[in-house]
């Protein structure tokens, strides 16, 4: 297609990622959404574009994604792809760990976290773009003293999805009181969804009963990851979402090689085994809960482009 967006963006740099992509898993039988990717991030040893991702993703029984923006580039190349391609929306955010160099950074108006801001906010009113993120707080990377800096933007971020009428999709890592008391202080969106769901039964009770969605990637599956089976336990079943966090998070057995959307039936067969859920029924309701926080892949047209 001409006017395209570059394949990749980035290439994975947390070393040893010679490796080839699984093959694929048995298609589900109904089709469902990975709600958090990032194919703008290349993987493997032969790394997949976007339209290769989105065939093996269709012919396995998943039916789009939701393409994740981390900064200005991201974001919009995100909603640059999604806007013509129609089995991916866009979310648009500054990653919280980008929130600090932005702010020390002098921008036009402001600092370079002022400028980046207002992008995400002109990016927020295209029509594929359905959702704020990922945004929110991380507190393992981020010392003190760029926790003002991650505040602040996560509670513009939060702004920018009431006003544009979008979801919000949240980052948590090792901030779990600070992320609800922020959303409670200033009014979580409508739709807000804990991405990559990284606590446990109290924080996900705690998310039923505000009536925010969680959203498990491939780490549900890990060994050592009893405490979030114990979320998707007692998590509501019209709240639950599943997602890869591409090229990340590669559900067993398949950890060290690369992750990607196609992938998704290994999660969501493992959580409806966990739930004792019949898997028609579940891939179903994991259908519908997406829709209902992202609105339908088809309501807006993409743009036509020529071969």
């Amino acid at each position: 297609m001409t006017d395209e967006p570059s394949a990749h963006l980035r290439t994975r740099s947390d070393g040893g990622r010679a490796a080839e992509y699984p093959p694929a898993p048995e298609a589900l039988p109904v089709a469902v959404y990975d709600n958090h990717t990032h194919l703008e991030i290349a993987d493997g040893a032969l790394p997949l574009d976007v339209h290769e991702h989105l065939e093996r993703a269709a012919s396995v029984g998943i039916a789009g994604a939701v393409q994740i923006g981390t900064d200005v580039a991201t974001s919009i190349w995100s909603a640059e792809v999604a806007a013509r391609e129609p089995r991916l929306l866009a979310a648009v955010a500054l990653h919280p760990n980008e929130a600090p160099e932005l702010e020390a950074a002098v921008g036009e108006s402001g600092t370079g976290l002022d400028d980046a801001l207002a992008v995400i906010d002109e990016l927020a009113a295209r029509p594929r773009v359905r959702a704020i993120g990922e945004t929110g707080l991380d507190f393992f990377r981020t010392g003190e003293d760029g926790r003002g800096a991650q505040f602040r933007s996560f509670e513009a971020h939060i702004d920018i999805a009431k006003r544009h009428g979008l979801a919000l999709q949240i980052h948590d890592r090792d901030a779990h009181d600070d992320v609800v008391s922020t959303l409670r202080r200033v009014g979580a969106p409508e739709r807000t969804v804990f991405h990559c769901f990284s606590g446990g039964e109290e924080l996900a009770r705690l998310a039923a009963d505000e009536g925010w969605y969680l959203s498990f990637a491939g780490n549900v599956t890990f060994k050592n990851a009893e405490n979030l089976r114990e979320a998707l336990r007692v998590a509501p079943r019209d709240r639950i979402l599943v997602e890869t966090d591409a090229p990340y998070l590669t559900p067993v057995p398949l950890r060290g090689r690369p992750n990607a959307p196609y992938l998704v039936p290994h999660t969501v067969r493992f959580m409806a085994e966990v739930l004792g859920a019949d898997l028609d029924e579940f891939c179903e309701q994991l259908a519908a809960n997406t829709v209902s926080v992202y609105g339908s892949w088809n309501d807006d047209p993409v743009t036509e482009t020529t071969a």
